[in-house]
């Protein structure tokens, strides 16, 4: 094996880890957006009741408080993991371009060209 061999795998092997930094980007947002729901379903819920436009009074209160509690947690953990992820598809991303660079391509000149 040469040592382009060796790069050519390690590119692959940087790429597939890119592709799987991002699907866990992709899913880190989808939770962002999930909690932000939760979050704003739960304030609205507890205007609700503090209006009292819904009967079931402390039950439902202590529910929206819930739902806006674990919003807020969802939220920040899945927005660090969404910066810690993006930090690391920069990072293989900057490597898979050095990998890249070390490639001692060549130019073909005046190669002739076949049609089939």
């Amino acid at each position: 094996m040469t040592e382009d061999d060796d790069s050519t795998d390690g590119i692959s092997q940087i790429e597939a880890r890119i592709e799987a930094l991002a699907v866990t980007a992709e899913r880190c947002r989808k939770f962002i957006l999930a909690s932000k729901a939760a979050i704003a379903g739960g304030a609205a819920l507890l205007l609700i009741v503090m209006l009292g436009l819904f009967s079931a009074g402390s039950t439902a209160a202590l529910g929206s408080i819930a739902l806006m509690l674990g919003g807020i947690v969802s939220l920040g953990s899945n927005v660090s993991t969404l910066r810690q992820t993006d930090a690391a598809i920069g990072a293989a991303e900057a490597l898979r371009a050095e990998l890249i660079g070390r490639i001692d391509l060549r130019v073909v000149h005046d190669a002739p060209m076949k049609l089939m």
